[in-house]
């Protein structure tokens, strides 16, 4: 019972020697290159035009006016009325293109959900449990 404690007395007072060691003195560089490189394993061993060339945008709001959007974001968004300042009707139908689906049940019968059995039911309510008794 009092060996532990006196272990744990003689530990803290121990010198502790960390068993990873550094070499030299922890600095930061005086000149960190930012200027964008092309990747090593790059086959063209050089970096998109839109890298080199001057950017077109002047601010990042104007990238984003130009950058693909997933949605009518530029539509929905006014100055007057603010996000969701126009209905969704506005916007015009919203229809899947031709060969993708929004809900499974838009595929023909043989991608439906299969409904489950009695049996199955038991087994996913008891864990599997009941498969065994």
């Amino acid at each position: 019972m009092f060996t532990t404690k006196a272990l744990r007395q003689a530990a803290q007072h121990a010198e502790r020697t960390p068993s990873i060691r550094f070499i030299g003195k922890r600095t930061i560089p005086a000149s960190i290159d930012h200027s964008p490189q092309p990747h090593p394993a790059s086959p063209t061993h050089s970096l998109p035009p839109s890298f080199t060339s001057a950017s077109s945008h002047t601010s990042f709001s104007a990238y984003r006016d130009h950058a693909q959007q997933f949605g009518p974001l530029r539509k929905t968004i006014k100055a007057d009325a603010g996000v969701g300042g126009a209905a969704g009707s506005d916007l015009g139908p919203v229809a899947a293109p031709k060969g993708t689906f929004f809900d499974r049940n838009d595929l023909p019968a043989r991608f439906h959900r299969q409904p489950l059995t009695a049996a199955e039911i038991e087994a996913i309510e008891t864990g599997g449990a009941a498969l065994y008794a």
